[in-house]
């Protein structure tokens, strides 16, 4: 057959792909001998092959796929009048191998991708449960704060602003004065500076006697924006003044915020 022919009769696929029987291989490696562009087209299909196997698995470098083509061809330096044959089972078998790996090495990229977006999932639902359990909780407690405060055993006092100071600061007062309780809702008053913190005193007016009831901060805090302070003497007011870190044994009266009497 001419080298056209022996192109267009389908044979050097199957020669490539090692199902021709040993007589008809023979013939085609004696064309490929005779005929350059026989021997062309065994390269063209080979290089068709590994396309093929490099679109349906994951990317393999060239550098692998020479160096395995190199160790599974049997090359046999026969001279001008030998013919080079391949060792095709062995060639598709190592395709199929690389196949096999590639298909693998996919499924558990995959795999790590879904596991890494699942934990991914699972953190954001985690702290979604916390901040819903956290603002249940707020919600809970401000219930039950308010549930406080509108008993009958609270009487309520609006603590003004010192206008020398503060003429826009306030604070209220929810006082039990049989229990001896107070809470003091101060979301009228501005943020106190770095290094400053607010203290709360019960006032006797005749002669002035100052006793602290506390600081407004995290120990007495019960809700948001609402102290709690107990155990204190019997006042006739009370006021609010910004004070150093842990507090003063006086107040600072030129700091003094709000101040408001209580009837007695």
């Amino acid at each position: 057959m001419t080298p056209e022919e022996i192109i267009a009769s389908g044979n050097l696929e199957l020669y490539v792909c090692g199902a021709l029987s040993p007589e008809e291989a023979i013939e085609v490696e004696v064309a490929i001998a005779a005929h350059p562009e026989v021997k062309r087209e065994i390269e063209l299909i080979e290089e068709s092959l590994l396309h093929l196997a490099e679109k349906v698995a994951p990317p393999v470098q060239a550098m692998t796929w020479t160096y395995i083509l190199n160790s599974i061809r049997n090359v046999k330096d026969m001279g001008d009048n030998k013919v080079r044959t391949f060792n095709w089972p062995a060639i598709t078998g190592w395709a199929a191998a690389i196949l096999f790996m590639g298909g693998i090495m996919w499924m558990l990229k995959q795999t790590n991708d879904l596991n890494n977006s699942l934990q991914v999932t699972t953190t954001e639902n985690t702290v979604i449960k916390e901040e819903k359990s956290t603002v249940e909780n707020q919600l809970a407690e401000n219930n039950e704060i308010l549930e406080i405060l509108r008993s009958k055993d609270y009487q309520a006092y609006t603590l003004p602003g010192n206008q020398a100071v503060a003429p826009e600061a306030f604070a209220k007062v929810y006082l039990n004065k049989k229990e001896n309780v107070a809470y003091i809702d101060v979301k009228g008053l501005p943020t106190p500076p770095r290094g400053k913190v607010y203290q709360v005193w019960s006032l006797k007016m005749e002669p002035l006697t100052p006793t602290s009831v506390g600081l407004i901060d995290s120990q007495n805090k019960t809700g948001e924006g609402i102290y709690k302070f107990v155990n204190f003497p019997s006042p006739e007011a009370f006021g609010i003044t910004l004070e150093p870190e842990g507090g003063s044994e006086v107040p600072t009266l030129s700091q003094l915020y709000t101040l408001g009497m209580i009837a007695i």
